[in-house]
This record gives structure tokens, C-alpha cells and sequence, in this order.
């Protein structure tokens, strides 16, 4: 426990200790979910050069319409609210159409897209694209 925390009159050590624990956990887990998004975004780095080279546009609204449904029905699985996981992944969705932009402007401005360190460029990693920033942002 971070020590300017102030506990509780009757806080005892054992839950101390277990908030502690419970901490770790969740720190476990936000590490995680960091390295799972970095590999994400490696993928789509990739479909983004693909899109650039071959002229795609970033946008696939069809696409982002199925992925909504499916990502809020695994939401729904897992108890997790679905309203939630979709303002989460419209949040990944906007840096990923962000970066498919940018690939896209350095592809027809040198001839090729070259990789931008941690630079997303698909955000669901299907290849198929992303939603423009006002359609709900899930690809």
C-alpha cells in the first residue's frame, strides 16, 4: 500500500496485505494489456503499408459494423460491459485510422511507407480497414 495512504481506523494487516495483492494483480494485468496492444499494433502497421501500397483506402465501415457486433457479444461473454468495449476499441479505432492516414500521405508522397516505430495502422488486424472518425471506430 503507497505510504500517503491514510487506512481506515479499523484496517488490520491482512487487509493490507491483501489489497496489496490485489494491486499486483491488476499491475500484472495492465502490463499485459500494454504488450498485447503493442504485437496489435505491429499487425496493423503491416495491413496499413498493404493499404498504402496497393491504394486502399483506411476506411472499411462494413467492416467496423461486424466488429462492433462480434467484440460487443465477447463483451457480453465476459461480463464485461459492452458500451465499455466499444468506447475502448473507438479509442484504438482513432489512432489506428490516424496512422493508416499518415502511412498513406508517405506512401504516395515518397512511393513507400516505411514503418513507423509503435505507429498502429489497423485496428482489429484483419486487413480489410478501419471507419472513418465518424463511423464507430472498430475495423
Amino acid at each position: 500500500m503507497a505510504a500517503h495512504e491514510e487506512l481506515p481506523a479499523g484496517a488490520g494487516q491482512e487487509a493490507i496485505d491483501e489489497l496489496g495483492s490485489i494491486r499486483q494483480s491488476i499491475d500484472n494485468i495492465d502490463a499485459a494489456l500494454i504488450h498485447l496492444l503493442a504485437e496489435r499494433f505491429k499487425f496493423t502497421q503491416q495491413v496499413g503499408r498493404l493499404k498504402a501500397t496497393h491504394g486502399l483506402p483506411p476506411a472499411d465501415p462494413e467492416r467496423e459494423l461486424l466488429q462492433i457486433r462480434r467484440l460487443r457479444g465477447l463483451a457480453e461473454d465476459a461480463r464485461l460491459d459492452p458500451a465499455f468495449a466499444e468506447k475502448f476499441l473507438n479509442f484504438i479505432i482513432a489512432e489506428v485510422i490516424h496512422h493508416h492516414e499518415q502511412i498513406a500521405g508517405t506512401e504516395s508522397a515518397h512511393g513507400s511507407a516505411p514503418r513507423a516505430a509503435g505507429a498502429p495502422a489497423d485496428a482489429v488486424g484483419t486487413g480489410t480497414g478501419t471507419g472513418p472518425a465518424t463511423s464507430p471506430a472498430v475495423s
